[in-house]
């Protein structure tokens, strides 16, 4: 096309869109028709169309599809400032007919893959647009996506929704109580199959919505519960080489953790623990075994007495694994013993006599199950035995620790440079907490020898060594899981690697637009056997 031929094309694009723009004059359809034919012009004619086809949409619903369909081919134009200007313009193509909004949605959350900086914001800023027209719809089409088996366009709109919507729930959400619980059902419906990070990103934006909030009825706090149970798989079959199943096991329990303390039961978890994991405790690695016993110490508080009751021999079992009998060489796993010592002291609070037939103490309730008439002399004479072993090590190494927390300053005075500081701060943090690992084993030990003891559990609870992170370690291990090295005592193991599947940031060919709604959903548990891991 010649620049006359250009020119003349311009002014009559002006002239189609001065007459529709009349309030007093008649929308011409062919003046429309001719406004969308300029999409496949030249690039002043395609700048010019991105503008007029969505300022004149409404006026004519017979051309609803060709226009939206030009529209859209403009948002894929190799030249930038035509796709910014088509996509700045989407959102009027639903300002007036909304019916069209959850096909917007959708194709605003594919260009969300935008690499250009002024691109990404125009496509942002259109579907905040969308949003704040109709949340309930463009939530439902983006959250599509979440499922979608494209992971380059579901990862955007992950990230558009954590940094985006998340941040903005109060605006959003109206009204609130109807609005909450349709996120919280797309939330559900897009767990399925989610990275370890991701289901976390879920679940601290549903305990921070109102409906989950501190005034929350108890069916709503099960609720956050069984989601958490929901991704745990607790009704799957357990396999001891599924690590990725043990994964979401553990980071579930501890996800759950928070909800416990608010009312909720953790009798399914317990049971499942009791059931399928201490049976095979020796095949976990020595991190899995760490997670487990730690998780399992801080959820004890909240059993039930009947869980307690089902749960005690197992835990005392274990126990007498890492308390040997007599003195040995091998050294003592004093981290093992602080979570099983601790768990046991909350369990046998909630059900004391249950202690009677397995530790041989006398502890009178009147119940049938005090089980006082039986000679349980050897188990008593045996469980003494392992307590007083165990606390005798825990003497000579805690006195250990405490010399050598007293050689940190000179060596830390000698030091030559900050990463040897540095160094030097990490090991007295965790001699520091292997001293409160070893004060809390005594402290839960010295009440056991009574022939009826007092068991601290409830509010006579002690601080777990890992709950109390000294300031001189509060930067250096910042975010960092806990491993089985992080205490400074007991068997070292590697670093965990990574739990979430990294998926590309950049993405070089554009690919089309999908324009339908109805893409193909995997269905059933994604990725439990070939997807994202935890």
């Amino acid at each position: 096309m010649t620049p006359s031929e250009e020119a003349a094309l311009v002014e009559k694009l002006y002239e189609f869109g001065q007459r529709l723009a009349d309030p007093s004059g008649p929308k011409v359809e062919s003046d429309y028709v001719g406004i969308i034919s300029a999409a496949k012009g030249t690039s002043k004619s395609k700048q010019l169309a991105a503008q007029l086809i969505p300022r004149f949409f409404k006026h004519f619903p017979n051309l609803s599809s060709e226009a939206i369909n030009a529209q859209l081919d403009l948002c894929e134009e190799d030249e930038l400032g035509i796709r910014v200007q088509a996509i700045r313009g989407l959102p009027l193509l639903c300002k007036d007919t909304p019916r069209h909004l959850p096909k917007i949605a959708d194709v605003l959350g594919q260009l969300l893959l935008a690499e250009e900086s002024l691109e990404k914001d125009a496509v942002q800023k259109a579907l905040m647009s969308l949003l704040r027209q109709d949340p309930k719809a463009s939530l439902t089409a983006l959250f599509e996506h979440v499922e979608s088996p494209d992971e380059n366009v579901r990862e955007k709109v992950l990230i558009f929704v954590r940094e985006k919507v998340f941040p903005m729930k109060t605006e959003l959400l109206k009204p609130q109580e109807e609005m909450e619980r349709h996120v919280t059902d797309l939330i559900k419906k897009s767990l399925q199959d989610v990275t370890g990070a991701e289901f976390k990103m879920f679940m601290d934006f549903l305990k921070g919505l109102s409906i989950f909030g501190e005034k929350a009825a108890p069916e709503r706090i099960q609720e956050l519960l069984e989601i958490v149970e929901g991704q745990a798989d607790l009704d799957a079959q357990f396999n001891v080489s599924d690590t990725d199943h043990i994964d979401r096991l553990m980071s579930c329990l501890y996800l759950a953790l928070p909800i416990y303390v608010r009312g909720a039961s953790n009798s399914k978890f317990l049971n499942y623990i009791n059931k399928h994991l201490l049976p095979v405790f020796d095949k976990l690695s020595d991190e899995k075994k760490l997670d487990l016993l730690k998780n399992l110490a801080e959820s004890s508080p909240y059993a039930s007495a009947q869980d307690a009751r089902s749960l005690l021999p197992s835990n005392l079992q274990l126990l007498k694994k890492y308390m040997p009998r007599r003195k040995t060489s091998e050294e003592i796993n004093y981290t093992f013993v602080e979570c099983l010592l601790y768990t046991f002291h909350q369990l046998a609070s909630k059900t004391p006599n249950t202690t009677n037939s397995l530790c041989g103490y006398k502890i009178v309730t009147g119940q049938p199950s005090d089980r006082l008439g039986e000679d349980f002399s050897d188990l008593h004479k045996d469980f003494m035995e392992r307590l007083t072993v165990v606390e005798e090590s825990a003497k000579v190494t805690k006195k250990k620790l405490t010399q050598a927390i007293g050689e940190f300053g000179k060596a830390m005075v000698a030091a030559k440079d900050d990463a040897a500081k540095s160094e030097l701060r990490l090991k007295q943090a965790k001699t520091t907490l292997g001293m409160r690992t070893c004060s809390n084993i005594l402290s839960l030990t010295q009440p056991l020898h009574e022939k009826s003891p007092t068991f601290l559990g409830g509010d006579k609870k002690i601080t777990l060594s890992w709950k109390e992170t000294p300031k001189t370690v509060a930067s250096a291990n910042a975010g960092v899981k806990r491993t089985a090295s992080d205490n400074g005592l007991g068997s070292t193991v590697g670093g965990k690697k990574g739990r979430g599947t990294e998926n590309p940031s950049s993405f070089g060919n554009r690919g089309g637009l999908s324009r339908g709604i109805g893409r193909g959903i995997r269905g059933g548990w994604r990725g439990r056997s070939r997807g994202r891991g935890y």
